[in-house]
C-alpha cells in the first residue's frame, strides 16, 4: 500500500473509541426525538443506530453521558450538537454518522433521566452475549476503580 492510499484510507482527525452507550436524538429544525446506541465515539464525531429517520445535512443534539476516555476527566453528561454526514440503513434502523460542533454540559442525571430511561434502546441492539449480565452505570463505576 503506498502512502497516498494509507493517507486516503484514515480521515479522521481523532482516536475514536468503542463505546456502546445509550443517546438521546433530537432533531434540531422540528423537535422529532428518539433514541438509539453509540458504537463509537470521538471528541469531534459519533457513530450511533437509531430508528430514528435522519437525513444527511440535517442538525441534530445527542444527550449522552460521555466517558472519561474522551473528556479525560470524570464520565459527563453532555449534550452534543453536530451535523449528520451519512446515513447507511437497514429494515429497522439507521447507522449515523455525525459530526460534532459544540458540546453543553448537562448536570448529573436525576433517577428519571438516567440510562433506565432508554429500555427501547434494547431492541435496536443486537445481543451477541445474552449470557452475560447487563452493563450498568454503577458496575462501569465499580469497574473503573
Amino acid at each position: 500500500m503506498s502512502d497516498e492510499q494509507a493517507i486516503q484510507l484514515e480521515r479522521r482527525a481523532a482516536h475514536r473509541f468503542d463505546f456502546h452507550l445509550p443517546v438521546a436524538v433530537k432533531v434540531t429544525d422540528d423537535g422529532r426525538e428518539g433514541l438509539g446506541f453509540t458504537q463509537n465515539l470521538s471528541a469531534r464525531g459519533a457513530f450511533f443506530y437509531t430508528d430514528l429517520p435522519l437525513e444527511a445535512g440535517i442538525a441534530i443534539k445527542l444527550t449522552l453521558v460521555m466517558p472519561s476516555e474522551i473528556t479525560l476527566a470524570e464520565n459527563m453528561r453532555v449534550r452534543c450538537q453536530g451535523k449528520v454526514m451519512r446515513i447507511d440503513s437497514t429494515a429497522n434502523k439507521s447507522a449515523v454518522a455525525v459530526a460534532l460542533e459544540g458540546y453543553e454540559f448537562l448536570p448529573e442525571a436525576d433517577g428519571a433521566n438516567s440510562s433506565a430511561g432508554f429500555a427501547r434502546i434494547a431492541a435496536l441492539h443486537e445481543h451477541a452475549h445474552d449470557d452475560e449480565p447487563p452493563v450498568t452505570e454503577s458496575s462501569r463505576r465499580a469497574a473503573a476503580r
